[in-house]
């Protein structure tokens, strides 16, 4: 999956009104809108069976996962994205009547891109630990048998562990799930890694 910036500074109704109506999804941080691209076939499948084994482990639990067409607003930032997995345990919050709008993730998950990597580990995760309901954040390569989850601890520190290769299990501590990578990356092919597109994430007149 790639971004774009495609309009500079607008408001939170501009977003809104503009999103909603909308045959595309778009992302909006820091008062600046952003295309979401498609993905690739491996990011695609990827999504598919984490979400299907996630699932599984999650029956009988209060806990529910959520397509990448739920959109998440941090209340205390002003972003609003589209994790391309969300888990939320409890009561969803949401933000307005439309029902179109998570406040209080549980964990989520993005499927690592190259035009998205430095973006999702940097930017975008400084957006998601000012989530007070997100207990942790899992990035997942397309180039290699890698799951990483950041797990929130006391004094909003963030523990990191990298879970690396199909012998592996990647624990997510606050749903109670431990996903085999095997099941997650069985079919993938993996290509050799591409060079970050640096251009799709300039700027661009609207």
């Amino acid at each position: 999956m790639s971004i774009a910036a495609v309009e500079p500074r607008w408001t939170d109704a501009d977003y809104l009104a503009f999103e909603r109506a909308s045959d595309v999804r778009h992302e909006y941080v820091d008062g600046i809108v952003y295309d979401m691209s498609g993905g690739s076939v491996a990011h695609a499948l990827l999504i598919a069976q984490l979400t299907a084994e996630v699932g599984l482990q999650l029956r009988g639990k209060p806990c529910r996962p959520y397509s990448a067409d739920l959109r998440v607003h941090n209340a205390e930032t002003g972003a609003y994205t589209y994790p391309d997995l969300t888990i939320v345990c409890g009561e969803v919050q949401l933000l307005d009547e439309q029902r179109d709008t998570l406040l209080n993730p549980t964990v989520v998950v993005e499927v690592l891109s190259p035009s998205t990597e430095a973006y999702d580990r940097s930017r975008k995760f400084a957006h998601y630990r000012r989530i007070p309901s997100l207990r942790d954040y899992v990035l997942v390569s397309q180039e290699a048998p890698i799951i990483e989850v950041f797990s929130r601890r006391e004094g909003d520190a963030w523990l990191y562990t990298p879970y690396e290769g199909l012998d592996a299990s990647a624990e997510v501590s606050s749903i109670g799930c431990d996903v085999p990578l095997a099941e997650v990356y069985a079919g993938v092919s993996f290509e050799p890694p591409a060079a970050p597109e640096q251009a799709a994430k300039e700027p661009v007149a609207g």
